[in-house]
């Protein structure tokens, strides 16, 4: 899976006292697209030393992520409003288009969606491309405090945004969510989403509500959205899915008595009993094909 990375060791661990060294490497991210070179599908991200010659005084922009096999990576957090223009340019233009003025900056890099983050290697640096974007992304929607609307600040000790003003904090979004291998003897449950341009064969999946367990929530979405029981239900494994802030959590479980389909077509758009044969293969990436290539190969928990 995408957090597979073999040999390197990945340190979540925040310190606050971290600096960037000259081969830090620089994570960009707008929306949902990356800055990255990529060559022959194997990616590379800028290093501190090359975006230091660009931006006077970025050490103090710099803020801390993780590391990887003793490589720290770090953000902007707010570098399309920083001074990275050239002091000819306008800062209003250059707010408008920081994504060509880093392309202009850098030749050889580009924009990418982090989707592209799947099927890239190297594995660790695709790792850090989706990890870095949740990070991203929670940083940016933390700039505010959500209680009193004052600007938040970094806390000097953890990673966590406070509110000076009210005294509000804010530790990163983690959304957990149940994936859902649903079996009847030779067969297992195969869905596809519903409006999405993912177009590959899923399994049940959700979010879990409040105040209820994960087994629950396992019963609630199979019920919701094909309208079956389920008994018998085995964890299997967790995955951190950066994509979407989520940390998946893998069940099998088989179908009580009635196998008739009920389909909630808001949410799917396919729902039906498969064989072996016909489970795709696993690509290597993602919890769910991992859990429908073990249904195939026979080798599910009992």
């Amino acid at each position: 899976m995408i957090q597979d990375i073999g040999r390197h060791r990945f340190h979540n661990e925040y310190h606050p006292e971290a600096r960037p060294a000259a081969d830090s490497r620089i994570l960009f991210y707008h929306g949902r697209e990356i800055f990255v070179k990529c060559e022959n599908d194997q990616i590379c991200f800028l290093t501190f030393e090359e975006v230091s010659g660009a931006w006077p005084d970025s050490e103090n922009e710099a803020t801390y992520l993780f590391s990887i096999d003793g490589i720290s990576y770090f953000i902007f957090r707010d570098w399309e409003e920083s001074a990275f223009a050239p002091e000819s340019v306008d800062q209003t233009e250059y707010v408008q288009a920081g994504e060509k003025h880093l392309l202009d900056l850098f030749p050889g890099y580009a924009w990418e969606k982090i989707e592209r983050m799947r099927t890239v290697g190297p594995k660790e640096a695709a790792f850090a491309g989706v990890t870095g974007l949740q990070l991203y992304g929670w940083y940016q929607s933390r700039r505010f405090c959500p209680a009193c609307g004052k600007h938040m600040v970094h806390s000097e000790k953890e990673r966590m945004m406070h509110c000076p003003s009210c005294g509000q904090m804010e530790y990163p979004k983690i959304c957990p969510a149940v994936i859902v291998a649903v079996t009847n003897g030779d067969r297992i449950l195969l869905t596809k989403y519903a409006g999405r341009s993912f177009r590959n064969y899923a399994l049940i999946a959700g979010f879990a509500e409040i105040g209820e367990t994960l087994e629950e929530t396992v019963e609630r979405e199979v019920m919701e959205e094909v309208g079956l029981r389920v008994k018998n239900i085995r964890y299997y494994k967790s995955q951190p899915w950066s994509f979407t802030d989520t940390l998946l959590t893998g069940f099998f479980a088989e179908v009580d008595r009635d196998t008739h389909i009920q389909m909630d077509e808001n949410e799917l758009s396919v729902a039906k009993w498969c064989t072996r044969e016909e489970v795709p293969e696993d690509d290597g990436v993602s919890l769910t094909r991992e859990m429908m290539g073990v249904f195939k190969s026979g080798r599910q928990p009992r």
